[in-house]
């Protein structure tokens, strides 16, 4: 049985207060296989977040001394930005990474997460331009291997009604699903939905259906913990949404390649 989170922050990310070690320590209690850091890669302002080489060296030094009770990858989360594509691509070319995860966190230098980007547009306005930022963002980077929480912005969204109902949104939804799935990427099951109190994992049950429709294989398992209680939070839900849509597999990424793993070797854990 394998227990696996794909999506995990530390003090590294400036959102995240729990150090790498006490992340790792509280992964091996409860019996986590393959535990892979996706620290924040954002631009704020005049810099990006993260200092890469000290990251990958502390995941180094980790891997080493833990060697014999965990797997752990070197991963990272890219809040990509069309106008920064050239810099982000140099930024991870330098240096090798198991794992690439897209996310899509700010939008014309207006982050998704501040009332300002929802300011001056009704809910379906706001939610298409978001969509079709991913879209774009496809178009124009291939740097990566998973997509992660695609419907994020109902995590923010100022409405009476934040849900997304997938058959409101077909026609941009599909052709947001169906140009990762052409590029051979894939998407995430994000379980931070839940700890965000919106009942649902990211991306929700009928986009994850219709993922699979359109011919998706490809699908990580992540907590976005931003403290190590939250390693592994409620993947029990995860596998049951897998299992009633008939995914087979989930999937992990070693050295940018990715491996499929049978959903009956795997096991869940729930914080």
């Amino acid at each position: 049985m394998k227990i696996l989170d794909n999506h995990v922050h530390t003090h590294f990310s400036i959102d995240a207060k729990d150090t790498m070690e006490d992340v790792i320590k509280r992964a091996i209690d409860i019996g986590v296989d393959y535990l892979t850091f996706t620290d924040h890669l954002e631009y704020n302002t005049d810099h990006f977040s993260l200092d890469i080489p000290q990251y990958i060296s502390k995941i180094a030094e980790y891997k080493e001394k833990y060697k014999k009770d965990i797997e752990l990858l070197t991963g990272i989360e890219v809040g990509y930005q069309s106008h920064l594509n050239k810099e982000i691509n140099e930024l991870l070319n330098l240096s090798q990474f198991d794992f690439i995860l897209c996310s899509t966190h700010t939008i014309e230098k207006i982050p998704v997460s501040h009332k300002e980007y929802f300011e001056g547009f009704s809910k379906e306005e706001a939610y298409r331009k978001y969509f079709n930022s991913i879209i774009q963002t496809n178009k124009e980077f291939s740097n990566y291997d998973v997509y992660g929480h695609l419907d994020y912005i109902n995590r923010y969204a100022i409405y009476e009604d934040n849900k997304i109902l997938y058959n409101d949104y077909r026609d941009v939804l599909d052709e947001v699903l169906k140009i990762i799935i052409e590029k051979g990427k894939g998407i995430e099951l994000n379980t931070s939905g839940y700890r965000y109190g919106l009942n649902a994992i990211h991306p929700n049950i009928d986009i994850v259906k219709r993922y699979k429709e359109l011919g998706g294989e490809i699908i990580t398992l992540g907590s976005d913990s931003h403290r190590a209680i939250d390693v592994c939070a409620d993947f029990d839900k995860s596998y049951e949404m897998l299992e009633y849509l008939g995914f087979r597999y989930v999937s992990v990424f070693k050295n940018r390649k990715c491996e499929f793993i049978p959903i009956y070797q795997s096991a869940y854990h729930t914080a």
